[in-house]
């Protein structure tokens, strides 16, 4: 049996930068044992599978080690391949996943929006593993389905060399941490060590809570973001209440067949 498959670097314009993601279109579902495999074999932070159904798509994201109920960026791949390489006709697309129903849209120079469901998260104790695992004291930490710590500043955040074992301990969904950022609104890095990835380059689900947490605290509708692990990433984002718009751009870097 032959699967394609796409490498697609999402959230940024140039290769090499952004947040890799493969994306395997199928004809009908795999088994999950199979998925999961060819995730882990694939190594990266996620791998997107996706089946055509009669309204739009059912898609679903494997880690190496587990399946997640949401991930940004690999939604952003596998809309990016169905536009740029699966003769997709339109500029909406409708994903239905285990996070409800997600929506896509292309937009003008190569935008892909998300339109995903808003996280807001509330107020919690500031621990003090919180700086025992991150090595240093967030300014106040909040809770959704990620723990979100936020920071004093954009050099807090970048200097940040977190101790991953600690933060296994800490949510075993994900870490975002943030602050406001020098040319853009907010800035911000994500960790999942407990799923297999221990910093994840750029991170659409986890700005599902920023973008709430920030248009409040900075009064704006419209965002910039800049996730600033290694690789890089831009996000240009809306403020919906309840829904949350994330926008970028991406480029395949590979595509092949998987022979199984």
């Amino acid at each position: 049996m032959d699967i394609p498959i796409f490498q697609v670097d999402a959230f940024h314009h140039e290769l090499f930068k952004g947040n890799p993601a493969a994306v395997c279109p199928l004809k009908k579902w795999l088994p999950d044992e199979i998925m999961q495999s060819i995730a882990m074999e694939n190594n990266l932070s996620e791998t997107a599978f996706v089946v055509e159904v009669d309204t739009g798509y059912e898609i679903r994201w494997f880690t190496p080690l587990s399946e997640v109920d949401l991930c940004g960026h690999a939604t952003l791949a596998t809309a990016h391949v169905l536009f740029n390489h699966l003769d997709f006709e339109g500029d909406s697309i409708a994903f239905f996943s285990a996070s409800g129903n997600l929506f896509v849209r292309q937009g003008k120079e190569g935008l892909i929006y998300l339109d995903f469901p808003a996280q807001k998260p509330l107020l919690v104790k500031n621990e003090e593993i919180y700086e025992e695992a991150m090595g240093l004291k967030p300014k106040s930490a909040l809770k959704g389905k990620k723990l979100m710590l936020v920071y004093e500043n954009e050099e807090d955040v970048i200097n940040l060399r977190p101790d991953f074992q600690q933060l296994i301990k800490l949510n075993d969904i994900g870490v975002i941490a943030t602050a406001p950022g020098n040319d853009f609104d907010f800035v911000s890095r994500f960790f999942a060590p407990a799923v297999g990835i221990d910093e994840d380059p750029v991170t659409g689900s986890a700005h599902t809570h920023l973008i709430p947490y920030w248009s409040e605290m900075l009064n704006k509708k419209f965002l910039r973001a800049w996730q600033c692990s290694g690789r890089g990433g831009i996000l240009l984002c809306e403020n919906h209440d309840d829904r949350v718009l994330i926008g970028g751009k991406a480029i395949t870097y590979m595509n092949g067949y998987i022979h199984i």
